[in-house]
């Protein structure tokens, strides 16, 4: 594969005109777009030209309607443009498009619009950071959020900024918490209405999670909910003493939401310390949970916690993805749910009800689920002083990049991982601001030894319909579209597209770079596009014109 993808790479990058984009350009202009009204965004499936979010409609199904590029001629797919992201850490971000604009955010808190057709750049807006930041893991910035002529980003710093999107500037910016104490945002918030509805990162440094909204006009936060509830609250007993208050819990990657049910769905991080679990005996709610709360109050409606008492750092920050399918018969409004601890879920997404449970991946500390979706733990699996291994490792049978659901396979598309981790535990006091963990993981093998896999799993069975092997671990997520094709990358660079109904390869291309983020497609003009980002470069495709 590597030697023919090699070859290949030369060809299209000698023969197809693209432009490398750098600097912004002062006779650029003004970007022209209609404004995102939350009209559009509740429609944004029908928008298949634009992506207008994250995860590109507001169930997250990351499914495009377009169908140009097909398994047809999806090989004659060639290089457009290229823009380099001036820092060199790593790059996670999935950039909007608006009517032919393209917004990428930049590590480690930086905002860049650029021309959708070409890459050149029309402003570049860049956040000041302090330099006595504290963060877990990487100086990263997944996206934004439009509405209205404002995007919506979250900082290092843990702040909440608004900026213009035709100029760039600064419209408002709400600190959200005191990066001090060990609180940083990286995700990209998500419209509910006329709010902004925002995640926080900061779990390994004995945070309390939370998730806020706040008007997207005015910048005022309108609610909080905690992810650890207090001790005026029955489910504060899930906690020994005081633990909750350096719980963690965080809500660090970008939740979904139903309209008709008037419901956010958000998934929550590991508990704190990450291993210690002496400290915090219970089931420490509501860590590694997905919570459905009222979109104008926060008012929690249900959860389901798909680890109790988690001691491996297996933080359930996947995305809800929401699709309505058929279940022995029967329609059902679902939640479907490939988790970090190794089992795929599919849930009610009205009620939290759980319908079903099976790993989709390699995992050795539960026997399986019982009715209720609690897991049936091995005994002896936490960790110790010398070291358990365990299945899945911290990273997860998946992690936070993004699976994507194609209604026209019915099948959810998920880069898993079969690979297990030595955890350890030590002694450690919580000290603001520090990491907090007590305790740690390591590999007892090369990473090259485990299994990494696209995998097609039916919801309403929880089988792996198909899989796409992969090596090293991967760390893409994926896109799915009309053209029956399925989008992602290795870890090393390699960007492919499947058959979305058999997984058969049908085209690939070497980028030379990691890979840390999520494909997306758009089109300007009747032309379709595919974007992915790799290393610090954004890279866009499109047919032979």
């Amino acid at each position: 594969m590597k030697r023919v993808a090699i070859f290949v790479a030369a060809v299209l990058f000698a023969a197809a005109p693209f432009t490398t984009a750098q600097e912004p350009d002062a006779g650029a202009g003004v970007p022209q777009f209609a404004p995102v009204t939350w009209e559009r965004l509740l429609a944004a499936a029908d928008e298949p030209h634009n992506w207008l979010m994250y995860s590109g409609t507001l169930d997250s199904k990351r499914f495009s309607r377009l169908d140009q590029v097909d398994r047809s001629n999806v090989a004659d797919l060639e290089l457009k443009w290229a823009y380099s992201i001036r820092q060199l850490d790593r790059t996670e971000t999935t950039p909007l498009v608006v009517d032919g604009v393209m917004f990428i955010t930049e590590s480690p808190s930086n905002l860049t619009a650029v021309d959708a057709t070409t890459g050149r750049p029309y402003w570049r807006y860049e956040h000041p950071l302090p330099d006595d930041l504290r963060i877990c893991c990487g100086r990263n910035n997944r996206g934004v959020a439009i509405l209205g002529d404002t995007l919506y980003m979250s900082t290092l710093d843990a702040h909440l900024v608004a900026i213009d999107a035709r100029s760039g500037n600064l419209v408002w910016d709400a600190e959200v918490a005191d990066y001090r104490g060990g609180y940083s945002k990286t995700a990209a918030p998500l419209i509910v209405k006329d709010r902004v509805v925002t995640g926080i990162a900061g779990g390994e440094f004995g945070i309390r999670g939370f998730l806020d909204a706040y008007d997207a006009e005015s910048g005022e936060r309108e609610w909080r909910t905690y992810t650890i509830p207090g001790p005026d609250h029955p489910d504060n007993r899930t906690w020994l003493g005081d633990s909750w208050r350096t719980g963690g819990s965080p809500t660090w990657i970008t939740g979904s939401y139903d309209p008709e049910l008037n419901l956010v769905y958000w998934g929550t991080g590991n508990p704190g310390p990450d291993y210690g679990s002496e400290m915090r005996l219970g089931d420490n709610l509501y860590a590694d949970s997905v919570l459905a709360l009222d979109g104008d109050t926060g008012e929690m409606a249900w959860y389901f916690q798909f680890t109790p008492h988690d001691v491996h750092d297996w933080d359930a920050i996947q995305i809800p993805v929401l699709a309505d399918i058929e279940m022995d018969g029967e329609p059902r409004q679902a939640m479907l749910w490939a988790n970090h601890n190794g089992f795929y879920y599919t849930l009610d997404r009205a009620t939290g009800e759980f319908l079903l449970g099976k790993p989709f991946a390699l995992q050795t500390w539960a026997e399986g689920l019982d009715s209720t979706g609690r897991p049936i733990r091995v005994p002896g699996m936490f960790p110790s002083a010398d070291g358990t291994v365990v299945a899945p490792t911290a990273g997860g049978a998946t992690n936070w990049w993004s699976p994507a659901f194609n209604p026209r396979t019915g099948l959810l598309y998920v880069n898993s991982f079969d690979g297990e981790g030595r955890f350890f535990l030590r002694d450690e006091d919580y000290v603001e601001g520090e990491r907090y963990t007590a305790g740690g993981v390591q590999s007892p093998q090369p990473m090259d030894n485990y299994r990494s896999a696209i995998r097609a799993i039916e919801p309403a069975t929880g089988d792996i319909r198909w899989e796409f092997e992969m090596q090293p671990r991967a760390r893409s997520g994926v896109l799915t579209t009309a053209g029956d094709l399925v989008f992602s990358a290795t870890v090393d660079g390699y960007f492919f597209a499947l058959d979305a109904e058999t997984g058969e390869e049908l085209w690939h291309i070497p980028l030379g770079g990691p890979v840390n983020a999520n494909p997306m497609t758009y089109a300007v003009d009747g032309a379709q596009y595919v974007t992915m980002s790799v290393g610090n470069t954004v890279y866009t495709f499109g047919l032979d014109e």
